[in-house]
């Protein structure tokens, strides 16, 4: 969680206007908008930021504050109602508690609904802890859409400029560095451990609820297995400890008790009947970003299967594909056609084995003594590029093929890599490529302007039970509200090639030459004049050389838009103009 200034969360008072085009002259309203459409969604997890402290939290000061403690906390009460870290423990982390920092961030955010903008301002506060090579790792959503970083050593008065090397955005994990020598003088990084087990004793250090001191807290490794992350939108190994975590912890190191950091502090557990939960990113993720970065130069991501799969825990089903009593597996529903697997892989194979690890009907695998794990966990140990051996089971034959793993192409992407989005504007039809983060920020202005009151603090869209996630973020009337087609494309539909996007009308900005046209929004565009649109630069490209004398745009639902091709760009300076807007497309649409 990063501790900002800027409130989120909060339920939305009723808008006077019903209209998409919402625009409100007070600035509580105003303020409304722009915290709603930036709220972080998900449904039981959330990143470090927004959370509050808890009863019961295992708190202990800063050994080295000049700030004495207040009266009530040299109480016997307060001693027995808040149980004190171990110290034997804490004795071991404190020396690495130098290479724990404060990162400052300031945000600039982009604006979905009027891409050619970006929202107001705002700064967070988060932790973060010096590893080797000079460099600093923090959670990715702790430098999201940064526009300036700044890092504070533990006992310091000076902020010193970072620049970011890169972001995770699967895994939550940022990389920075700081060029000013004198940051680096008494600092020494802190050093990796092995992955933790079952009860072992955990520290969490950072910087919560905007504290300028380093703060403590202390729990024992509760659950390991694969986690929803909640920023990356993908699944990967984590750990649940129960150490309090809050707002301010995103980014700071969990120690184990020989003093050596076992993982990142990243999201808390979002529960009335759960208390003082909290999730660690382990040293296998922590690890593969560094290599990835340290061999690439840049982060290029986790890899996948590229597949879609069910259990076969069903006797039947495991009879009607002829396995064995000893045989075990899933079974493929569908591959994704732009994965290099789909080439060898299909549908009905059912796959019993990855790089000689033999998977459960359940899908999963061993991992540790009396302990089992999703198989994708075998997958994400894999870089970009690795070849993995997989054997399947194809009409009652054992087949072997050796696969090179890629990186996920989604059709709605989840995230857009700190870019501004993309969009293309004609006769005031704006044109634009739909993402994850682009249907959050449609969603939080149709809970504002319908006077929902179903606005939870914090959701997020997953691949899991369809019609609960609708729900719940839309509320039960979900089916007029929501763009529901768009998010069953993001649900179910897979991306044909590499360069597929789904684009669709955002909105119509009323002139007169699209009069009839104003009520159009979040509608697909499926072609253009009888052409089929592939992506937003494709639609762009064909209607700036169209030289036919109507452009006619095919939606779905069997909606058409007809405009005449010469009024209409002619309509387009002037809509501009009014709009304040600085071009007809994105500066990516140009090259």
């Amino acid at each position: 969680m990063v501790e900002s200034n800027k409130k989120r969360g909060r339920k939305p008072k009723k808008p006077t206007s019903d209209t998409m085009d919402f625009h409100s002259t007070n600035p509580a309203a105003s303020a409304a908008v722009e915290d709603a459409a930036a709220a972080v969604p998900k449904p039981q997890t959330r990143r470090l930021g927004r959370g509050r402290s808890r009863d019961g939290e295992k708190h202990v000061e800063d050994p080295n504050s000049d700030i004495a403690a207040p009266p009530e906390r040299r109480s016997t009460t307060t001693a027995a109602a808040a149980p004190q870290p171990r110290w034997e423990i804490l004795e071991k982390v404190v020396p690495a508690m130098d290479a724990v920092v404060k990162v400052f961030c300031f945000h600039t955010e982009p604006n979905f609904s009027m891409p050619w903008q970006r929202k107001r301002q705002y700064s967070s506060s988060s932790s973060g802890f010096v590893v080797g090579g000079r460099r600093v790792l923090t959670n990715a959503h702790s430098v999201e859409h940064h526009t300036q970083v700044q890092l504070k050593k533990r006992g310091s008065d000076t902020k010193y400029l970072a620049t970011v090397l890169a972001i995770g955005t699967e895994c939550d994990i940022a990389l920075l560095t700081v060029k000013n020598e004198e940051f680096w003088v008494g600092v020494s990084p802190v050093e990796f451990g092995d992955l933790p087990a079952l009860q072992d004793a955990v520290t969490v250090v950072g910087y919560p609820i905007g504290g300028d001191t380093i703060s403590v807290t202390s729990g024992v490794v509760s659950r390991m297995e694969i986690l929803s992350y909640v920023h990356g939108s993908t699944e990967l190994l984590g750990l649940q400890i129960d150490a309090a975590i809050n707002s301010g912890n995103s980014g700071g190191p969990a120690f184990s008790d020989k003093g050596k950091c076992v993982g990142i502090a990243f999201q808390s557990l979002k529960n009335e009947d759960a208390e003082n939960i909290g999730y660690v990113i382990p040293t296998p993720v922590i690890m593969h970003f560094i290599q990835d970065y340290e061999k690439n130069g840049a982060y290029t991501g986790f890899p996948i299967l590229g597949i879609e799969w069910q259990k076969m825990e069903n006797p039947d089903l495991r009879k009607s594909m002829s396995m064995r009593s000893d045989q075990k597996g899933v079974l493929i529903k569908r591959v994704e056609p732009t994965a290099s697997e789909s080439q060898v892989l299909k549908p009905s194979d059912v796959i019993l084995s990855f790089d000689g690890v033999n998977i459960a009907n359940d899908g999963t695998v061993k991992f540790r003594h009396g302990e089992r794990i999703a198989f994708s966990y075998l997958i994400s140990q894999k870089h970009t590029g690795d070849d993995a051996l997989v054997k399947v089971l194809r009409n009652s034959e054992m087949l072997e093929f050796n696969i090179k793993l890629g990186t996920h192409k989604r059709l709605i992407p989840a995230h857009i890599k700190g870019r501004p989005p993309s969009y293309y504007i004609v006769a005031g039809f704006v044109f634009t490529a739909v993402s994850v983060l682009y249907l959050r920020s449609e969603y939080a202005q149709i809970l504002l302007h319908t006077g929902s009151s179903s606005l939870i603090e914090d959701f997020q869209l997953t691949q899991k039970h369809d019609e609960v996630i609708l729900a719940n973020e839309y509320g039960r009337d979900y089916e007029f509200d929501a763009p529901v087609k768009l998010l069953d494309k993001f649900l179910h539909a897979m991306a044909q090639s590499v360069d597929e996007q789904l684009v669709v009308v955002s909105q119509v900005l009323a002139a007169n030459i699209n009069v009839g046209y104003e009520e159009i929004v979040n509608t697909q565009v499926l072609a253009f004049n009888g052409k089929p649109v592939k992506n937003l630069k494709s639609l762009a490209s064909m209607v700036e050389s169209c030289d036919e004398e109507f452009l006619k745009f095919d939606l779905e639902y069997q909606q058409i838009v007809i405009l005449r091709t010469e009024t209409a760009k002619a309509a387009t300076l002037d809509i501009l103009k009014t709009y304040c807007i600085p071009s007809a497309m994105s500066d990516d649409l140009m090259t």
